[in-house]
């Protein structure tokens, strides 16, 4: 391109404003993370290292993306200008892509950032940069402007994006002879540590060592290797330092502190790969998403191939790491790799490893951590995968009305009663208010032991995974016919004999009729006056609700109300019906009663509160309160 093409594009320059978020995000970075500059540097570098993968790896189903005989990342001080350029020969970025990557924030917002930044310790803030996906950004740390050049692979076009981080940026035409992209950050006056080489070698060497693409550092000149581009993975346990894998841990994933486990090995024989597997110690933030896919690391023979390859079942997802395969081409596609044997043999193995590692932790006092971090998605595999519903049940954790922290199945059916055959759980909103269910205390009057589920998930599993070693799996509130074996306590037998409730049955379900299957008595409550619970063939009413949520709003029974015979309030409400009062509004307070036990609202709010203040009125004004 002439001089004169290339000055009338830079005319084509065009001001855009960063979104609210971006605006917000930098003035985070900037002033929260300040006093770990130096990371800006690993997330350059990785982010370019991250651009040569990828472009790799499309270039292998699209041949035109072409690729470099020896890719690198280039770090070049230069003094006089006060500048350092971070350049790589990746995929690029088209001038949409600028625009969508730099310009705005689209995997997390910046009220979340803030509050982890405020949770983290200083020495930890760093890694929430790259964990949050904003490590671009930290370029504003050392840098008072920025520019980006890049071209994207497979077109001609270049394009310039600049800002100094104040609310807006400029994009623009540019050249750059070859794909890939520049970063040139123009330091601040107090930064001009970063334009030392040997500075600059020492943070690279910290934080980017195991990054296997060459990492190159002009010294007056020429070009000198700022790192090993060491495969740990690849070299025997007892030559790899814990020093080395922790960093190569944080580099991974983009996390702090040390793995709560980490798995090493070299399979042999009928299939050979190497593995460095890491059970993190820290709950990443975007657990929890609809992205329900494992993203580890594929390489063959050291060459990154893709993080796309489900090499692990979904309730695996938050297991970080590398696998590396000698038996796959280099060469290996997209359809090649869904077509491949060998990946469904890997990925066999790999579960195998970890679900043994975790059997063997599982008897560590620190397992506890590990399931308050990741429990709720390992219990996923009960629902969808039943080819190890048997293992991840043996290493299951529950909370339960009968001890305190958490228990184990295994340990439940230790302490079943004599002629106990079910194992019963009960799931809902939190632990707190399962323990208070209605529906649960027939079963602690007598003695029973209830598992509690407090997880989304755990509102779909029982359905699926129905029993333990033989032993049948259970919803409490569906199995009230079981207590009947079963004598109280002898505290907590009725003391007065039970009231005929017919004529109270049958006026309560007249008033009821449109909103509940049925009314009757129950043996299941001791100290409440009313339970709901679900139909005899209808959903648990927890899992009723969690599908309203998801917006399944499918025609479904209605519920069951049950009453206590024994309560004072059911009591009174029987002697008026049998003498034809009227009871249909006590009726309707009783349903709303209930709902509110299980998380509903009342039908009817305000009537529910009209009601409730003109009662409480009433008992007072009677006892002269």
């Amino acid at each position: 391109m002439t001089d004169a093409a290339a000055a009338h594009r830079s005319e084509q320059a065009e001001t855009m404003p960063f979104s609210a978020e971006v605006d917000r995000l930098l003035d985070l970075v900037v002033h929260s993370l300040y006093s770990e500059r130096e990371i800006f540097l690993r997330e350059l570098v990785a982010n370019a290292a991250d651009a040569t993968d990828r472009r790799r790896f499309e270039a292998l189903s699209a041949p035109e993306l072409g690729m470099p005989e020896a890719p690198k990342v280039r770090i070049e001080p230069d003094r006089a200008a006060r500048t350092l350029t971070i350049s790589d020969q990746g995929i690029g970025m088209s001038r949409q892509e600028l625009i969508d990557n730099l310009g705005t924030i689209a995997r997390s917002g910046t009220q979340a950032f803030a509050s982890a930044l405020a949770a983290n310790k200083a020495e930890e803030r760093a890694a929430l940069i790259g964990q949050f996906g904003v490590g671009f950004y930290s370029a504003f740390m050392v840098a008072d402007k920025v520019e980006v050049i890049s071209r994207r692979a497979g077109t001609e076009e270049a394009w310039r994006w600049i800002s100094e981080g104040r609310g807006n940026f400029q994009l623009a035409p540019a050249t750059r002879e070859q794909p890939g992209t520049d970063v040139v950050l123009h330091l601040k006056a107090d930064a001009e540590e970063f334009l030392d080489p040997w500075r600059l070698e020492s943070i690279v060497r910290k934080w980017a060592d195991h990054i296997t693409l060459p990492i190159v550092i002009v010294r007056e000149g020429k070009e000198s290797p700022a790192n090993e581009g060491t495969a740990l993975w690849r070299k025997p346990k007892s030559e790899v330092s814990e020093e080395s894998v922790v960093e190569f841990y944080r580099h991974l994933g983009h996390l702090f502190g040390k793995p709560w486990a980490t798995l090493h090995w070299k399979a042999e024989g009928a299939l050979e790969f190497y593995a460095m597997l890491f059970i993190p110690s820290e709950r990443p933030f975007d657990l929890l998403t609809d992205r329900r896919t494992s993203h580890l690391r594929l390489h063959v023979r050291r060459m990154f191939i893709t993080d796309e390859a489900e090499l692990l079942p979904p309730w695996l997802r938050f297991v970080q790491g590398v696998v590396d395969s000698e038996d796959l081409p280099l060469n290996v596609s997209r359809e090649m790799l869904q077509a491949t044997p060998i990946l469904p043999r890997i990925r066999k193995a790999l579960t195998n490893r970890l679900l043994t590692e975790l059997k063997a932790r599982s008897k560590e006092p620190d397992y506890e951590t590990f399931w308050q971090n990741f429990g709720a998605v390992v219990k996923e595999g009960l629902w969808d995968d039943p080819d190890y519903q048997d293992e991840i049940a043996a290493i299951a954790r529950f909370r339960s009305t009968a001890v305190e922290g958490w228990t184990s199945f295994a340990d439940y059916l230790g302490r079943m009663r004599e002629g106990q055959e079910a194992i019963y759980v009960q799931a809902g909103e939190s632990i707190e208010a399962l323990r208070a269910s209605p529906q649960l205390e027939g079963f602690r009057a007598r003695g029973i032991e209830v598992l509690l589920l407090s997880d989304p998930i755990d509102a779909f599993w029982p359905d699926r995974f129905t029993r333990f070693e033989g032993k049948p799996i259970r919803r409490a509130a569906q199995s009230a016919a079981d207590l009947e074996k079963f004598p109280m306590a002898a505290d907590q037998k009725p003391a007065e004999a039970e009231p005929d409730l017919k004529p109270l049955l049958a006026a309560m379900t007249e008033t009821l009729k449109d909103q509940v299957s049925e009314v009757r008595a129950s043996g299941r409550l001791v100290e409440s006056a009313v339970a709901l619970v679900p139909a005899q063939h209808g959903p648990d009413l927890y899992l009723q609700r969690m599908m309203r949520r998801a917006g399944r709003n499918e025609p479904l029974p209605p519920p069951v109300l049950e009453i206590n015979p024994q309560h004072a309030l059911i009591r009174l409400l029987a002697s008026r019906a049998a003498k034809a009062q009227d009871v249909a509004e006590a009726a309707r307070v009783l349903l709303d009663l209930a709902r509110l036990q299980e998380g509903e609202p009342p039908a009817d709010l305000a009537g529910f509160s009209r009601i409730v203040s003109e009662a409480l009125a009433r008992a007072w004004a009677e006892t002269g309160q």
